[in-house]
């Protein structure tokens, strides 16, 4: 096994040779046989070992005999101790996951304090056997079923190729010593359950079962590779970012051409936080304006798109004042700036010219509401807002990021879109106020 480990890392993660390697070592076989491996092929390691105190004198008897090894091979070791189970508790957390917290949380700082390249741990063949039964018990994509990924940011797992029975093997004839948790004998965790009534049944009916499990999770991650091969082009096509304030637009007729509606949303959507592909399959043939939430994302259906759109703090009701001594106020839209000038220039949707003897100061910036109106510059009469936005195909999250400034609570500026005619500079005007947005 030690060659085929060998040929593994030339191979498959040559980086590993002449980076500085820290290895998860809990004292149990496979990572005893990783660190022996990796001592044996002269790499640059050290070891870190988690003691979380769960299981008495067992667990410290864990960390003397980590301890012990570390100076039998010549390496250094780094030791913790965590209060595992007040964690658990104080973060609404089962121990498995409090402790996985922890331990990743603890490396991540030991590589970044400690200038090491990589993290090792000992997952195996039978370790992803496990977890692709996991994730398939809880109805997992496709990426839940690739299993535990080989190389995730600075953490390698370079037994994955291997099995138990081959660890165990290497372990034997080279006459190493390793503890043994009991708590692997407990059937309490679902992990446990699987190992001693499920994988061992599969690999004793079909005895190259393991070797084909490997194939399989092999021709998955081929096929999740060209899925996200395909969802970057399928991107590019669909999603439309003209709105403009981070807002993408999916266009629900393009979605329709692709013959499954909800697969495309899942592989386009998952990134953003999305779970609730039932709702949101149901959610293109809503009417406009319902609204679905992630943690960080919304998705608005509006008319024949859908909108997707961080979710951002609430500023509907925040209002600002400027004063006619002022010439610049910052909103969350951009920078308003007021100059007195002596003629008209250009005029653009982010310039406006208007006679400032028909200012009442101070000048506010608000956001719309119903029923608002103004008089559109060159039309006669007035419009209300909305009837206005819907002129102008306004979606509604473009509406939303609409901000209005006023003069004593007459609409002076629909900000970014158009002046209103009572304020418009005349052949009487005197004083000609430019106003920008930038």
């Amino acid at each position: 096994m030690l060659r085929e480990f060998k040929n593994h890392i030339k191979t498959n993660l040559s980086f590993l040779v002449g980076s500085k390697l820290l290895i998860a070592c809990s004292g149990g076989l496979d990572s005893i046989v990783l660190s022996k491996f990796c001592e044996l092929l002269k790499l640059d390691f050290a070891m870190a070992h988690c003691n979380f105190k769960l299981r008495g004198d067992e667990s410290d008897n864990d960390e003397g005999f980590v301890k012990l090894f570390a100076q039998q091979i010549n390496t250094n070791v780094f030791v913790t101790h965590f209060d595992t189970e007040t964690y658990a508790k104080d973060n609404t957390l089962s121990i498995q996951m409090a402790a996985r917290e922890l331990r990743y949380v603890w490396f991540k700082k030991l590589a970044l304090d400690h200038n090491f390249d990589y993290v090792l741990t000992a997952h195996h063949a039978d370790d992803n056997l496990e977890t692709f039964l996991i994730n398939l018990s809880r109805g997992t994509g496709i990426e839940g079923l690739i299993g535990i990924p080989e190389i995730n940011e600075i953490f390698v797992r370079p037994l994955l190729p291997f099995s138990r029975e081959e660890i165990l093997s290497f372990a034997q004839e080279n006459k190493l010593k390793w503890r043994e948790d009991s708590s692997n004998s407990s059937t309490k965790y679902l992990r446990n359950k699987l190992r001693h009534h499920v994988t061992n049944e599969l690999k004793s009916a079909v005895p190259n079962f393991l070797n084909n499990f490997k194939t399989t999770v092999s021709y998955l991650k081929q096929s999740n590779e060209f899925i996200k091969h395909q969802m970057v082009k399928l991107k590019k096509e669909l999603f439309d970012t003209s709105e403009g304030g981070n807002v993408i637009k999916i266009p629900i007729s393009r979605l329709r051409e692709y013959g499954n509606p909800r697969t495309c949303l899942y592989f386009l959507l998952r990134d953003y936080g999305f779970t609730a592909w039932d709702d949101i399959e149901q959610f293109i043939k809503s009417q406009s304006g319902k609204q679905i939430f992630s943690n960080s994302y919304r998705l608005v259906k509006d008319r024949d798109y859908l909108l997707l759109s961080p979710i951002v703090e609430e500023i509907s009701d925040r209002c600002y004042q400027i004063s006619e001594e002022e010439s610049m106020l910052m909103i969350p839209s951009g920078t308003l700036k007021f100059k007195e000038v002596l003629e008209m220039s250009d005029i653009d949707f982010k310039t406006i010219f208007v006679d400032k003897a028909k200012l009442k100061y101070p000048l506010t910036v608000r956001k719309w509401k119903e029923g608002d109106y103004f008089y559109p510059i060159g039309m006669k009469g007035k419009k209300k807002l909305s009837k206005y936005f819907k002129d102008e195909k306004l979606s509604l999250l473009a509406k939303e990021r609409v901000w209005l400034l006023c003069s004593d609570n007459e609409i002076l500026w629909i900000i970014n879109y158009r002046a209103d005619d009572r304020f418009k500079i005349t052949p009487q005007t005197k004083e000609l106020l430019k106003i920008t947005i930038t």
